[in-house]
């Protein structure tokens, strides 16, 4: 029975992560390592399973924050220093992942200084955002 719950959770992990944030992979990988390896060394499997996937979750959730923060910041200042229509590129270090971002004219939306910008990703896979620039003058999308 508690086999059959972890086999579970295991693939619930793994087919929300396709459409899941760097944060939410990060941490979804982080629990499922986590269980395993918690599993494998605990005299209580059960136990070894809750705690290290508690544990790995967390880490992981940390290591993917900071990739969305890097990738963010590098769209952020595209959306701030780069002239409609010319595109930006940049490979993040931790992942090894490279993107583009072309960012389309400036408009105005709730008083807010807004831009629409097209991120592609390695793989082809291409996301239309909106961002607009805060009170603070962060620049913050909005898919």
């Amino acid at each position: 029975m508690k086999k059959m719950i972890l086999l579970t959770i295991i693939c619930v992990l793994m087919l929300g992560s396709g459409c899941a944030n760097k944060a939410q992979s990060g941490a979804g990988l982080g629990a499922l390592a986590g269980a395993t390896i918690g599993a494998l060394t605990f005299k209580n499997k059960a136990s070894g399973a809750a705690i290290g996937a508690g544990v790995g979750l967390l880490m992981g959730y940390i290591v993917g924050n900071e990739w969305d923060k890097y990738d963010e910041q590098k769209v952020a200042q595209s959306l701030e220093s780069t002239k409609s229509g010319e595109t930006v590129a940049w490979k993040n270090p931790d992942t090894g992942k490279s993107y583009t971002a072309v960012p389309s004219p400036a408009y105005m939306n709730q008083n807010k200084i807004c831009r629409d910008v097209t991120i592609t990703a390695d793989g082809g896979e291409k996301i239309m955002a909106k961002a607009c620039r805060g009170d603070d003058g962060v620049w913050r999308l909005n898919q």
